[in-house]
């Protein structure tokens, strides 16, 4: 474990933190920059403890944000095709990290901060290029999503009590720049990266080219905190913690478990799941700590006294 000591003598932890989308975006709340710019001020500050006394990669979602650039570049008149997803992944990695850096550098002024371009490497064959999962972009009636998936040619799908446009998402196999924010972690650099689960990419014989899809930004953060070897990895977005039954409003939050008995419930591929994948992937490998909780409850999540707690199995050695 990377365990150092503080000023204070606190034991001092390395941490990856995933940002849910509600972090920047609050459902039905317009795309303006302003209101993102508050949300963005509110998760760090709910971050601060954990900036001031660890050493913290944090990775944010992009969904909202890259489904509005796709909107806006396939209305652009201007344009004789609009921007591939790749590109606009970038955009908007480029964009969040700026908000998220200048307001980590305004919490914490003494830390350096660095908003790193990152790359995510897939593979050409993932099914997931078969079967577009990942919601991006804004809510639609279902006479709206109708007339812009004919228009625009998009896959539309039901995301709760509406329609929004599904973009394939392929499971990330490796990051591009992990030796760099290694070599970043180890100078005590607050890291933000892997904004969207990073820019996707896939190898061809002689090249690295980017391909149309988003990727889960908590698969990518479990991928980036096993290859760092962080202590623990925090996936932070607007519920206390998982909820035993997603069926029954009444049901108990689930507070502490193993991965083992996570890999038994199910949980909503378009919402629960993938963390729920993700936390279980980073304990099942590392035998470290994995938890998903509120934002707001970051700091108690991290000591184990709020949000889903997920420890190692008992054969997680043999992982």
């Amino acid at each position: 474990m990377n365990v150092k000591r503080t000023t204070n003598e606190r034991p001092r932890r390395r941490v990856v933190v995933a940002l849910g989308g509600n972090a920047l975006s609050v459902r039905n709340q317009p795309l303006d920059a302003s209101p993102q710019i508050v949300n963005v001020q509110r998760a760090v500050t709910a971050l601060a403890p954990l900036v001031r006394d660890h050493d913290v990669l944090i990775t944010h979602g992009n969904g909202p944000q890259v489904g509005l650039l796709a909107l806006e570049s396939s209305a652009d008149p201007t344009l004789a095709v609009a921007y591939p997803l790749d590109a606009l992944g970038a955009e908007t990695q480029g964009l969040i990290g700026y908000w998220l850096a200048q307001a980590l550098t305004n919490a914490v002024p003494r830390r350096p901060v660095v908003a790193l371009i990152t790359r995510t490497i897939v593979a050409a064959d993932d099914p997931a290029f078969t079967d577009p999962a990942k919601f991006i972009g804004p809510m639609y009636t279902e006479a709206q999503a109708d007339a812009i998936a004919a228009k625009q040619g998009w896959t539309i799908k039901r995301d709760g009590h509406g329609w929004r446009r599904v973009v394939p998402s392929p499971a990330p196999i490796s990051v591009v720049e992990i030796d760099t924010i290694e070599q970043l972690f180890r100078t005590g650099t607050l890291i933000v990266c892997a904004g969207g689960g990073g820019v996707p990419v896939m190898r061809t014989a002689d090249d690295l080219v980017g391909v149309e899809a988003v990727i889960d930004k908590d698969l990518t953060a479990a991928l980036i905190a096993e290859a760092i070897d962080a202590d623990a990895l925090l996936l932070l977005t607007d519920v206390a913690a998982v909820s035993s039954d997603i069926t029954e409003p009444a049901a108990p939050n689930i507070r502490e478990t193993t991965a083992l008995d996570m890999r038994k419930m199910t949980f909503a591929a378009g919402s629960m799941g993938p963390k729920v994948d993700a936390a279980c992937r980073f304990v099942e490998h590392t035998g470290h700590m994995a938890a998903i909780g509120s934002l707001d409850d970051a700091a108690e999540i991290l000591a184990g006294t709020a949000g889903t707690i997920i420890t190692a199995t008992q054969d997680v050695s043999a992982s």
